[in-house]
């Protein structure tokens, strides 16, 4: 445990919330596009098994990062969003991308 964290540490927390491969890029998806439904997600993250999105997405939104709404339709429409805790991560998301922006350009 680091020094600079107290317990609960606060770092921890977030790594716990959000870390691993694909949390952060689906909360990315959400930030930059709202609202999505889950294929389109699926799509853009082109890498990821379908097994593996649904595991992810039940863990934000059982942390309350993400909102499910389903509608009654046929076939059944069910699309994902940020919820307003999950929207508090958008300056850090945004922050995280632009730090990536510069390190991938610092050797070119």
């Amino acid at each position: 445990m680091d020094e600079h964290c107290e317990k609960p540490c606060p770092v921890e927390a977030v790594v716990n919330l959000i870390g691993g491969k694909w949390k952060i890029l689906i909360l990315y998806q959400l930030t930059t596009h709202e609202v999505k439904r889950f294929n389109e997600l699926q799509r853009m993250l082109s890498q990821i098994t379908h097994r593996t999105l649904t595991r992810q997405l039940r863990e934000l939104e059982e942390n309350g990062l993400v909102e499910r709404t389903v509608y009654a339709e046929v076939p059944p429409k069910v699309e994902y969003a940020l919820t307003p805790i999950g929207k508090s991560l958008i300056p850090v998301l945004l922050q995280i991308k632009a730090w990536g922006d510069g390190y991938l350009q610092k050797d070119q």
